[in-house]
This record gives C-alpha cells, structure tokens and sequence, in this order.
C-alpha cells in the first residue's frame, strides 16, 4: 500500500520503509490486544463459540476500503496502480483448502502464528517453523507442481469491475453487509452463551 504514495511523491523511500514498519507493529498489536495471537481464541471460530476473528478482520477489511477511497479521493493515492493479485480458480482452491486444514489443525494463521511467535508461544514459533520449511519444501518442489500452479488463469477481478459500478458504492454495500453481518454473529453468540448457561445448569443439578 505504501508504494503507490511513494511513487505519487507523498512518500520518500525512509519514510515509506519506516512507514511499513509502524504499520506492521501497529496490525501486530492489535491483534494480540483482540486476542488472536491465541490458538484456542481462534478456534472458537470454528466451533461458531467466538466470533472474534470474524469481527476483526471484516472490522479490517471496511477500514482499509474507507482508508484507501480517502486516499484516492485526496489525490494521494492511484487506484490504478494497486496491485491486484491475479486469479487462478484450481491452484487457489487447492491452496484455500490446505490453508484452511492447516488452520484447523494448528488454530493460528501465518498472521496470526507471527503474533504468537512475537509474544513468546511455542505453538506460533513451531508453526514459523512449518512456514518456512513448507516454503522451502515448495520451492524445491516447483517444477514438479507448477502445472497446478499457473493452471486456470482468470487475470485479476474488482467487485467495481464485476459489477460494473464506481468504489465507492461497492465500499457502502461490503460496510452495510458487514454491519448486517455483525449483528447476525451477535445473535449467535447470544444463543451459543445461553446453550452453555442452560448445560452448566444440568451438570451442576445432576
């Protein structure tokens, strides 16, 4: 994000490195203060317990969105050379599903395990340690899976070009659904604390 403002001038290249870093410490900490550099926390997501990681990064998502059309809207910054990442359907679903099998299993994100690996736990620094050696082990293994890799190219898609309408417009409806959805989960939440009061109940009469 910081090197469309430096290529506008509204950055140097320190200021846009030191930038980066504060970024990168500030996304850290907030999400050790919400509590997802904990294994268990995110979990609950899974079991429809704890919502929190929903909330966060949907909370995330809708402020960078604003951040960036402000951005755009000063002159600060061109939507136009915002990378994109590419779309290739078969290689991203393949790797969505060992993303989220992965996540399952060791209830912490690459995001997420750099945060538990920052304050101290076992479970994120082995989890690093899974990173970089399924990293190395790719790239080793490259020419064997590349075929799978650039299969079903589809370039890149917007929303605003899918749709055929301006940023800001997509920007309003993902924050209406996020508001929708937030309240949604706030219902489940509710029903799930009531199923644990009603079974502390039975347990503690029985």
């Amino acid at each position: 994000m910081t090197l469309p403002l430096l290529d506008a001038g509204a950055l140097t290249p320190a200021t846009t490195i030191a930038s980066a870093l504060l970024i990168g410490v500030a996304f850290g900490c907030t999400l050790e203060r919400a509590g997802l550099g904990s294994a268990t926390k995110l979990a609950g997501q899974f079991y429809l317990r704890d919502f929190t990681v929903f909330k966060v990064m949907f909370t995330a998502i809708i402020t960078a969105r604003a951040g960036v059309l402000l951005l755009s809207g000063l002159g600060l910054l061109d939507l136009s050379r915002v990378n994109v990442p590419g779309t290739w359907l078969l290689p991203q679903l393949v790797g969505g599903v060992l993303f989220g099998v992965g996540f399952v299993m060791g209830g912490l994100c690459p995001g997420t395990s750099c945060v538990a690996a920052a304050a101290g736990r076992m479970d994120g620094l082995a989890l690093i340690a899974g990173i970089l050696g399924g990293t190395y082990l790719f790239g080793e293994l490259f020419g064997f899976v590349r075929p799978l890799y650039e299969a079903t190219p589809r370039g890149s898609y917007t929303l605003p070009d899918i749709l055929g309408v301006g940023a800001a417009p997509v920007a309003v409806a993902i924050t209406l659904a996020a508001l929708a959805a937030f309240r949604g989960v706030a219902y489940l939440e509710r029903q799930k604390s009531l199923q644990v009061a009603a079974s502390t109940r039975e347990a503690v009469q029985s």
